[in-house]
């Protein structure tokens, strides 16, 4: 169907021409394809041109399609109407190993989680095609698509890192049945790591011709330099791949300064930051995204600020691997810009950004004993508007010509109640669960609508994935632990 409507009790924009924290009783969105050709507050007169226009071709959330449609069939939600949330930072490998290696500190945690799981899904990959019939990483993205979409984003970063850089088909493939919007980071690494996965600075370069040959031309589908981390990739691996992005007019994509005890022991093998590491060979400026960022010193925040970085902050994997939390604030009074994400659900547990951005605010006003800080619409903005401009997405926003990324949050539950015109935005960051997201619009496709995905069959994915880590459960008793990665060596 070529036309969307969307209609709701409080329409959010978040859109910079109307000012971002202005909001809309009674608001609707209509789209054509892939692009929203009207967004604003809905009346009776617009209702009725509207079904005038499209209503042979017209896709009303809410309602079954219908041949023919009166003014009574453009429903109001009680909810929320607002754009798609965007994230900047993930890894769509990890779904099968939530509660995996937990308490542990990062390091511990890949060599005991992420590293045993790619491993075995590459050692025992064509057993496992046999079993289930078909690839099992398309099984653990299009679980990871699901974990999307069940949160309401609706555009994505995907840092694929270890095994899971040979595998781009796979999330291709995923991402078509989705109908999500993705970046793809492709991962490399050449020291300090396990090494199954190490590279030659040549073939990390050679990988990303290869893919953007084979899947440049997808829709909906980019592909970004993502080395892995600061300590696994040395500075002729590095250079190459800012080289590349360059060339390409990407950006590019890395792991920073993540956990204490790596960063202290980078820091005193190569004898400089992690961060001063990548200022000295010119990896750094405003075509560079930083994940975490966790623990910097001052020269580390000037750098970044000089060389225009951009910083992705996860609060969820941050507490949970006892990394820490950066000075996010500082940061942006200095004018450093943060988005925040999720990080993969291995870490994270899940891929609740509304629970991530009260994270983020709950943490920084307990620490700075300052209740100010972090309010709900700063939050906002940092998962939309924000990561929509870090990753070049014409997304984030409702706007004319802006893509039909939209979703409806529920106010009716008993969480959400009461919501009101001048509450609702502090609701959905302070007293959501997350799981409100009632219906979802991504590219101007229904992927889910009343609860229910459109585009995927969860139950089938649930039970593959399900059976998919009691197997990987079972190999990891029987291999030796892995000790290569950073400082857990």
């Amino acid at each position: 169907m070529s036309y969307v409507f969307a209609r709701a009790k409080f329409l959010y924009p978040l859109s910079k021409k109307l000012g971002l924290s202005k909001c809309i009783e009674d608001g609707y969105v209509l789209s054509q394809g892939r692009s929203i050709i009207e967004v604003g507050k809905y009346t009776e007169n617009i209702g009725k041109t509207i079904l005038k226009k499209y209503s042979h071709n017209l896709k009303i959330i809410g309602i079954n399609y219908k041949s023919s449609y009166s003014i009574n069939d453009l429903v109001k939600h009680n909810g929320v109407l607002m754009p798609g949330f965007v994230k900047a930072h993930g890894h769509d490998h990890e779904s099968p190993i939530i509660g995996l290696a937990k308490n542990e500190p990062l390091t511990e945690w890949l060599d005991h989680a992420v590293n045993v799981f790619t491993g075995f899904m590459n050692e025992k990959r064509e057993e496992l095609f046999k079993i289930f019939g078909k690839s099992p990483e398309f099984i653990t993205y299009l679980k990871a698509r699901v974990d999307d979409i069940y949160y309401g984003i609706t555009s994505s970063l995907v840092h694929h890192c270890n095994y899971s850089k040979y595998r781009l088909k796979e999330i291709v493939d995923a991402n078509k049945i989705a109908g999500t919007t993705m970046i793809v980071a492709v991962g490399s690494q050449d020291r300090n790591y396990d090494k199954r996965v190490l590279d030659k600075p040549e073939q990390a370069v050679k990988r990303l011709d290869e893919y953007l040959e084979k899947f440049g031309a997808e829709k909906r589908f980019s592909i970004v330099p993502g080395p892995d981390q600061d300590f696994s990739n040395g500075p002729k691996i590095l250079k190459l791949l800012k080289k590349w992005a360059d060339k390409h007019k990407t950006f590019i994509h890395c792991h920073s300064c993540e956990e204490p005890n790596t960063t202290k022991w980078f820091t005193e093998t190569y004898k400089m930051t992690p961060v001063e590491y990548f200022d000295s060979i010119g990896f750094l400026d405003e075509n560079t995204i930083l994940a975490h960022q966790v623990n910097s010193t001052d020269n580390d925040l000037e750098i970044l600020l000089k060389t225009k970085t951009k910083i992705v902050h996860n609060p969820l994997a941050n507490t949970i691997l006892g990394s820490g939390m950066p000075p996010i604030i500082k940061m942006m009074a200095m004018g450093i810009p943060v988005a925040i994400s999720t990080d993969g659900s291995g870490s994270a547990d899940n891929q609740n950004i509304l629970i991530a951005a009260k994270m983020a605010s709950a943490y920084q006003k307990a620490y700075l004993k300052d209740a100010r800080v972090l309010p709900a619409q700063q939050l906002m903005e940092m998962i939309t508007v924000v990561p929509a401009e870090f990753l070049r997405l014409n997304s984030g926003s409702l706007e004319k010509e802006k893509d039909a990324d939209f979703i409806i949050i529920d106010l009716t539950k008993p969480n959400l109640t009461p919501s009101r015109i001048d509450n609702f935005v502090s609701n959905l960051i302070f007293a959501s669960n997350g799981d409100e997201i009632k219906d979802v619009v991504a590219n101007g496709i229904v992927l889910k609508e009343n609860y229910q995905f459109k585009t995927i069959d969860v139950e089938a994915v649930l039970r593959e994935v399900q059976l998919l880590s009691e197997l990987m459960i079972n190999y990891k008793k029987t291999v030796k632990e892995i000790r290569g990665t950073g400082a857990h060596r």
